[in-house]
């Protein structure tokens, strides 16, 4: 693959940097496992910073940046909103007693966690007993219409 040299921030046209490996969009892509259009939507969002642009204008990602995609997509696999990654990052680049203030917002999410899953299992129960209702077919009006329409 060619060498890849990207304009910096603020950077005229032609001036390149050439102190690190650049890929394009869709090897960044790749490497972190997120979509280009996952991508561009972390950057519109100002959760990733604004990509390195080659001088034909094209987004260019490094391994710092590769990194940075990486960590913010586990964190969305774990259920953290755009403000709690947002907040993640910043204590994971301070590095100095992020442990204790990544806790609170760890804790913070877990209870989220927990309120949902208790949620989910009471809806489980309620559409397990709608479903076994309409499995015995003894009933003159569907059970599980009922309650969705609010008729029960």
């Amino acid at each position: 693959m060619a060498e890849i040299t990207p304009l910096n921030a603020g950077q005229s046209k032609g001036v390149q940097d050439t102190n690190a490996r650049w890929v394009p969009i869709g090897n960044a892509a790749a490497r972190s496992g997120c979509a280009i259009e996952t991508i561009r939507f972390y950057e519109k969002m100002g959760i990733l910073p604004k990509a390195h642009r080659t001088m034909s204008e094209r987004r260019v990602y490094n391994d710092a940046d590769i990194a940075r995609i990486s960590f913010i997509r586990r964190a969305r696999e774990l259920g953290f909103s755009l403000d709690q990654v947002r907040s993640l990052l910043t204590l994971a680049e301070g590095h100095s007693g992020a442990c204790e203030k990544v806790h609170p917002i760890a804790a913070h999410h877990l209870d989220e966690i927990v309120t949902k899953i208790t949620a989910l299992n009471a809806m489980r129960q309620v559409l397990a007993d709608l479903v076994a209702q309409c499995a015995r077919g003894n009933v003159s009006a569907c059970p599980l219409i009922g309650v969705l329409s609010g008729t029960p």
